[in-house]
């Protein structure tokens, strides 16, 4: 086997331990949380005897977390990802319905983010002591100090576009690092000496700073994949959009096993994966 292939082998053997394990994890905080052999369906006395006795053995059946994640799995590899015990749908279907609207929220929030975070860092680089630079700054710890879920409220309160709330949650996460990354390149001799000689400065950007600090964006790429989606649940969940934030949220609030085991082990995939092509792209 080629050195390529090996290492290839090897990350990916390294990301399905670690969908296992989180899926793993999951299932076990899941069953160890408080209230989870409770169901509000026990309580309703006009339910029948029959129905009571098979939601007793729906619990009894998730209570042995080895035997549930063994028959999980084996599901999955099968193409099943079973039914949701509190909206009573198979979670595949689910998925599938609501994954268009979790990625186009995450997409204009990435790419909103990126650009509003590259354009502002970009003026307070070149302009360190006016006006934009502390204009950014400030815009930037005020949004930081803002928790996603507050943000979701006040601009859902006041009639303003959904979609730009996840652009602004990453921005003040990638504005700082993106200004430190450009102060950085920018004091390198090659590039000092490219100003000295008036070039102009789109050219010393895109041929000379980007290329330097292109390692260092790619992997702040895929980190803000894992937290775009993380800004995603609160948002979906408070302004009633249809995704899988808000899935993973009611699955969370109903103790669905399986919804959320199927959810931490997509989401784990992707952010690994994600992870590794900027890692890979680095190199």
């Amino acid at each position: 086997m080629t050195p390529g292939l090996s290492n290839l082998a090897r990350k990916l053997a390294a990301i399905g331990a670690t969908v296992l394990l989180g899926g793993l994890l999951t299932a076990a905080l899941v069953r160890m949380s408080p209230g989870f052999d409770s169901d509000e369906r026990l309580l309703d006395t006009r339910l029948a005897r029959d129905s009571q006795a098979a939601a007793r053995a729906e619990h009894a059946a998730n209570s042995n977390i080895v035997r549930f994640y063994a028959h999980h799995l084996a599901g999955m590899l099968h193409g099943d990802l079973g039914e949701s015990p509190s909206l009573r749908r198979p979670i595949a279907e689910l998925i599938t319905q609501r994954l268009p609207v979790t990625a186009e929220l995450m997409a204009f929030g990435i790419v909103g983010g990126w650009l509003s975070a590259l354009s502002l860092a970009l003026a307070a680089v070149a302009f360190r002591r006016g006006i934009a630079a502390r204009t950014a700054s400030i815009f930037s710890t005020f949004l930081l100090c803002l928790p996603p879920a507050a943000l979701a409220v006040l601009i859902f309160t006041w009639g303003g576009p959904v979609r730009i709330i996840v652009a602004l949650v990453l921005f003040p996460r990638l504005f700082d690092y993106c200004r430190n990354l450009l102060e950085d390149a920018y004091a390198r001799p090659h590039i000092l000496m490219a100003r000295a000689k008036g070039l102009a400065p789109a050219r010393i950007f895109f041929r000379h700073v980007l290329p330097t600090a292109a390692p260092q964006f790619l992997a702040l790429a895929g980190v803000s994949v894992s937290m775009a989606f993380g800004a995603c649940i609160p948002v979906e969940t408070l302004c009633d959009l249809p995704g899988i934030g808000q899935l993973a949220w009611q699955a969370a609030i109903a103790r669905d096993l399986p919804v959320l085991v199927s959810l931490t082990m997509m989401i784990t995939i992707v952010t690994l994966l994600c992870n590794s092509a900027s890692d890979q792209a680095a190199v």
